[in-house]
C-alpha cells in the first residue's frame, strides 16, 4: 500500500488508477473545500461565517471598574483589567472613555471563593484547591439605553496545587480564573447568532 502510493507521488503522476487511497483522499479533500466554501456566509445568523459576530454598530466601548460585592480584596481590578485586555485583543471594539463609547460594560463579582478538592491522608495537607469567581454584567448602548447583553452568575473555576514539590501560590489560582473568566464574559458579548 505505502509502496503505490510513494510510487504515485514520485513519479510525477497523479494517477487514480495506481493508487485507490490517493483517490479516496483526493475526494475527499475536494467534498470538504468545496462544503466549506459553499456552507460560508456572510451573514453569522445565517450559518458559517468569517465575519465577527460582535455587534457591528458598535465601535467604542467603556469598561468602568467592576463592584466588588466580596471580601477578596482587589478582585474588581484584576477582572476589569483582564476583561478591558480581552476585548482589545479578540475584539473589533476599541476600549475608550465613557464619552466617546458606543457602549457601556459594567459588572459586579459577586462571589469570590477558594474551595479545598483533595488534601494528603496522612497529613491533611491541600493538594489541589480551586478558586471560583462570580460576576454578574451588562453591555448597555449609550445611544438607545438598550441592553445589548446582561449575564448573572457568570461563573469560572480554576485549580492550582499549592504542595509541593509544585508549590503554586494563591495568586497563581486566582490569575488563571480571572483570565478564564475574561475569555468567558467576553465570549458572551458576541450578537445572538
Amino acid at each position: 500500500m505505502s509502496q503505490s502510493l510513494a510510487l504515485c507521488l514520485f513519479d510525477g503522476r497523479f494517477s487514480a488508477t495506481r493508487s485507490p487511497i490517493v483517490m479516496t483522499w483526493t475526494a475527499m479533500v475536494f467534498g470538504l473545500i468545496v462544503a466549506a466554501v459553499g456552507g460560508c456566509s456572510a451573514d453569522p445568523t445565517k450559518g458559517y461565517s468569517f465575519e465577527s459576530s460582535f455587534d457591528r454598530s458598535v465601535t467604542a466601548v467603556h469598561v468602568p471598574m467592576f463592584q466588588n460585592d466580596t471580601f477578596a480584596k482587589g478582585v474588581e481590578f484584576e477582572v476589569t483589567d483582564a476583561v478591558v485586555k480581552e476585548i482589545q485583543r479578540t475584539t473589533p471594539w476599541r476600549v475608550t472613555s465613557e464619552g466617546a463609547a458606543d457602549a457601556v460594560l459594567e459588572g459586579r463579582v459577586t462571589r469570590a471563593t477558594l474551595r479545598r478538592l483533595s488534601q494528603q491522608r496522612d497529613s491533611g495537607v491541600v493538594q489541589e484547591q480551586a478558586v471560583n469567581v462570580t460576576v454578574d454584567f451588562t453591555l448597555r448602548d449609550v445611544r438607545t439605553g438598550k441592553t445589548i447583553v446582561g449575564r448573572r452568575n457568570v461563573q469560572t473555576t480554576d485549580v492550582f496545587v499549592p504542595v509541593q514539590p509544585v508549590g503554586e501560590r494563591l495568586e497563581v489560582g486566582e490569575n488563571a480564573v480571572v483570565q478564564r473568566l475574561a475569555k468567558d464574559l467576553v465570549n458572551e458579548l458576541r450578537s445572538n447568532w
